[in-house]
């Protein structure tokens, strides 16, 4: 089994000595992933191409063609079959073998591609083998614009490789002919679709979490990035950091102005992630964020944001549609996994402003997000090997709505101005108001054998809030919604 492997378009415009490292690269690349699978596999680079063989095995080339549809810096790739250059007559008996029933009724083309010295033109070599088709199958014709079928042939010095099946691959450019990057995931498809284009243009990626909520969430956000890693990326080793940020969303809930929270909590993010790009040698941050999706990510906030840190901040959905997004999520393999995953960062506020002063920002930065909080939580941030991540399945708490456990206490997580302007009231059922950044810290007074249901209006941080007391040993817990 043969495939012919070209590069991405972009590489091919390069100068000489790029394009050369590049194709040394990518060839490294394939080697690392393909060799494991079978001792029969070779990879050999060229100046226009690479080629891959190994022995026929249906299971093994399978896994081939999944290996080059998903590497970076590959723009196609064709699974072809080989005749050593002989008459052409012999040639057209070989082509008859097992093409003449795909041609049988149809208009069909022949395309040469040939590189070497020979004594025949591509259109001697065309016009032989079209005419001898066209004579000896039933119902054909010649057609050299838009044919129902074509029969492409790459001539290499004394070798003729007959294209089988012409395979898309991902393009971009090798991995890790770009400088490293640090990408800040929150599981959601945005994060997710922004580290696979970045590791799609040849960036090696690392990933920073903030934890805002359970552990759970965290599991969450790793299953995703291991899959993106492990299908993209997998020819090198990246680092996984986690930031507690628990503290650091407290004291924004706490002492911030409704209208300003998310920026200061963007802004926390920025600055945390900066120190820890410098600790994986990170040249810039990556973001999923798109301008006007959600009231932090305004021109106007952005630059607040962007200000935070002198850090270099790429964002490559900035113009993209919340749809274009999913649908790439779901190219990728990521939607399924991300659609599990609650947004949870973007509801900490009930009034957010798109358009935060800059005055609102610098009076309340240093005394409610001082230095010594960032500096802190970065001290304690965990960096694991993505090859080391254990992916666990996340089990998400039972949603109840009518169907309410009669013993069942209701804990309403919304802040105390969400409780205040819609108080919560459940026929035969105790309320509890604990605001969702305080419920840790007042376990203590809760039974771990009690049935509790917790409640918010958007269900994103009763569900998260949920798992965190699953993990903390709470025996019946679950999330509560009202019926709309």
């Amino acid at each position: 089994m043969k495939f012919i492997v070209r590069l991405h378009a972009e590489i091919t415009i390069k100068s000489r000595s790029v394009r050369q490292r590049h194709v040394k690269v990518l060839t490294g690349n394939l080697r690392t992933l393909l060799k494991p699978l079978d001792k029969s596999v070779r990879v050999n680079g060229h100046w226009d191409r690479i080629e891959v063989t190994h022995i026929d095995d249906a299971e093994l080339t399978a896994t081939t063609i999944q290996t080059l549809q998903t590497t970076p810096g590959i723009g196609y790739f064709e699974q072809v079959t080989q005749h050593p250059l002989t008459e052409f007559a012999e040639l057209l008996s070989w082509i008859l073998e097992s093409q003449s029933e795909r041609f049988q009724g149809k208009s069909f083309a022949v395309r040469i591609k040939r590189k070497g010295n020979h004594e025949f033109s591509s259109l001697d070599m065309a016009r032989y083998l079209g005419g001898g088709i066209k004579a000896q199958v039933a119902g054909t014709s010649v057609a050299l614009k838009n044919p129902q079928e074509e029969l492409v042939l790459h001539v290499i010095d004394e070798q003729v490789s007959m294209v089988e099946r012409r395979y898309t691959g991902i393009g971009g450019f090798p991995l890790p002919t770009q400088e490293t990057v640090l990408s800040l995931m929150s599981g959601g498809f945005d994060s997710a679709v922004a580290s696979y284009q970045m590791i799609r243009r040849g960036t090696r990626t690392h990933f920073c979490f903030f934890n805002l909520g359970a552990d759970a969430h965290e599991a969450a956000v790793k299953e995703i990035t291991y899959f993106l890693w492990q299908k993209y990326s997998r020819t090198h080793a990246v680092k996984f950091v986690t930031v507690d940020f628990s503290k650091v969303v407290a004291r924004i809930l706490e002492h911030a102005d409704q209208g300003a929270m998310g920026v200061l909590l963007k802004r926390a993010m920025m600055r945390a992630a900066a120190q820890v790009a410098d600790l994986v040698k990170a040249q810039a941050l990556v973001t999923g964020e798109a301008v006007g999706q959600v009231s932090s990510q305004t021109l106007s906030n952005l630059k607040l944001i962007d200000q935070a840190t002198d850090a270099l901040v790429v964002r490559p959905l900035i113009v993209s549609d919340k749809q274009a997004i999913v649908d790439q999520a779901r190219a990728i393999g990521v939607e399924a996994l991300c659609a599990a995953v609650p947004e949870y960062c973007g509801v900490i506020s009930q009034q957010p402003s798109v358009k935060v002063k800059p005055g609102v920002i610098a009076s309340a930065e240093p005394t409610v997000i001082p230095d010594s909080l960032i500096n802190e939580v970065v001290a304690a941030s965990v960096a694991v090997d993505i090859r080391e991540v254990r992916v666990n399945p996340v089990v998400g708490p039972k949603v109840y709505q009518d169907d309410i456990p009669e013993q069942a206490v209701i804990i309403d997580v919304r802040t105390a101005e969400e409780e205040e302007a819609a108080p919560l009231q459940v026929t035969g059922h105790k309320v509890l108001h604990i605001p969702f950044f305080k419920l840790a810290s007042k376990q203590d007074t809760l039974s771990k054998d009690a049935h509790y249901l917790l409640y918010c209006q958007q269900g994103v941080m009763s569900r998260l809030q949920a798992l965190q007391m699953q993990e903390q040993g709470f025996a019946h817990v679950g999330v509560f919604e009202q019926n709309k």
